[in-house]
């Protein structure tokens, strides 16, 4: 769930990374739409690696991925963008920074969708 920040400091969302207590499984259902998004985001093999570094932590800044990375803060920040598009991550803007964090209720949905396949 996002929070839109007032309108006089900044037009992007704010979203409070949770940790795997603070999810409880909400049922979501997923259409095959947005399964198909998923998987997507899922079809490249950095994805998956942020998506694994991001669930290894409570939340991470960029700048911590890139760290990890072998790519340029550009494209980490696509890969980014494509994963929290697809609802798998989500990020908290604190600052200059954004942090991200797993969005443990978009990964539930996709596993629950995998599985009734």
């Amino acid at each position: 769930m996002a929070t839109t920040r007032s309108a006089s400091r900044t037009a992007r969302a704010e979203v409070r990374c949770s940790s795997p207590e603070d999810v409880a499984p909400s049922g979501l259902a997923v259409d095959d739409e947005k399964l198909a998004v998923m998987a997507k985001a899922l079809g490249h093999p950095t994805r998956v690696k942020i998506v694994r570094l991001l669930a290894a932590r409570s939340a991470c800044v960029t700048g911590d991925l890139v760290a990890e990375l072998p790519l340029a803060q550009s494209t980490v920040s696509e890969h980014l963008r494509i994963l929290r598009e697809a609802g798998l991550i989500q990020g908290e803007i604190e600052g200059p920074r954004t942090s991200y964090c797993v969005n443990r209720e978009g990964l539930a949905a996709l596993q629950r969708a995998v599985s009734s396949l």
